[in-house]
């Protein structure tokens, strides 16, 4: 019987090892798999970039008809050149046109450039742009994209982050309230969000700076710059007023009155019901029985708000005069500058990329119906 029973004993501590070693091996597996479909994602995502800023190689023809117009128009400029016979001087003309072509590898078959593109891209080796430069002067794409990005974080992540904690607070309140005028307006003015922001932004510049004259038209700070740190924060955080009403006025009905829905499908379950007849408070079940619930989502919502601030917003950055990465976009699509295009697009996709690998192990943490990888433990 001894014998026995210390089999039994044995049996049974091994069990949790056996389990842990699997639940780690599943985990393995499904990290493995996850990181090479969205490895996969992002190189099509990549690839597809690529083909459509460069329209199919239509933007390298571009390219190359502004190299012979430069080329050309330089060598009947050089006054030696006037005196060399017409075919000589077509033939030094092209010889130039060709050697300029192949510093910029437009000699080579597009797949071809387009492979190393994506492959340059892949490894974050940006290179020059075509046409924009930094305040500074490089055509390096890095110093181009990290001296646009603190105005862009600024901008979006004090308006994200404003309507982040305005839509769940003021949600939760409406959820408490169903039915009241305050909820009924909300509703009623949802509808308005369908607006974009440059569009609101429009009207703010026309009300607030041109006709009442209390807030500036545009750009960062007032010209010329503050001397000191508190007037330049001042001046900042006057030319910040309008952008972020603009955004979040563009955003904020209708967020409330998705997360207004939200909480008032958690709040009408039966266990909501039972924590009312205990006689918890409304704190206690908001917190416990209608935010716990809902995590998965409030994370996925805020997850995404942040990376969004990568892209900023072309039109808005430009209405009010924004130096941002979003006009910095916008700029790089107008001048076909396909090297600044690809750099925004590959580091954002980067980022997505990284979020949502994430929010897989958020999910399980916050929420222990999820499983990952699936399986029979959590």
């Amino acid at each position: 019987m001894t014998a026995i029973a210390q089999n039994d004993l044995e049996q049974v501590e091994s069990k949790p090892k056996k389990r842990t070693a699997s639940a780690f091996q599943r985990v393995f597996k499904y990290s493995a798999a996850r990181l090479a479909s969205l490895l996969f994602s992002v190189i099509v995502a990549i690839f597809l970039t690529i083909i459509i800023a460069n329209m199919g190689g239509y933007v390298d023809e571009l390219r190359m008809g502004e190299i012979r117009e430069t080329v050309v128009q330089a060598a009947r400029a050089n006054v030696a050149y006037r005196a060399l016979p017409p075919d000589q001087f077509q033939a030094l003309v092209e010889t130039q046109i060709q050697e300029q072509a192949h510093v910029e590898g437009l000699d080579r078959p597009f797949l071809l450039r387009a492979l190393n593109y994506m492959k340059n891209a892949l490894t974050l080796n940006l290179g020059n742009a075509v046409r924009m430069t930094s305040d500074t002067g490089s055509k390096q794409v890095r110093l181009i994209i990290l001296e646009r990005l603190p105005p862009t974080l600024l901008l979006w992540g004090v308006s994200g982050f404003l309507l982040f904690f305005v839509e769940i607070g003021v949600a939760l309140s409406l959820s408490r309230q169903y039915g009241s005028w305050l909820d009924k307006l909300f509703v009623t003015m949802a509808p308005l969000s369908t607006t974009p922001g440059w569009f609101f932004g429009i009207f703010l510049i026309l009300i607030f700076a041109s006709f009442l004259r209390v807030l500036p038209f545009g750009g960062m700070v007032d010209a010329p710059v503050p001397d000191n740190t508190l007037d330049y924060s001042l001046s900042l955080a006057k030319h910040l007023i309008l952008p972020t009403l603009a955004l979040t006025l563009s955003q904020v009905f209708l967020q409330i009155y998705n997360w207004r829905t939200f909480f008032l499908i958690y709040s009408s379950e039966d266990y909501v019901e039972i924590a009312k007849a205990k006689g918890l408070s409304d704190k206690a079940i908001e917190r416990n029985y209608v935010l716990r619930p809902t995590l998965p989502s409030i994370i996925t919502n805020f997850a995404l708000t942040l990376i969004a601030l990568w892209l900023g917003g072309p039109i808005t950055e430009t209405i009010f005069n924004w130096p941002g990465l979003g006009r910095a976009f916008y700029e790089a699509v107008q001048f076909y500058d396909t090297p600044v295009i690809l750099g925004q697009t590959v580091i954002y996709a980067y980022l997505l990329a990284f979020t949502v690998f994430l929010l897989d192990y958020l999910y399980a943490l916050v929420d222990p119906r999820v499983k990952i990888g699936g399986g029979s433990q959590p």
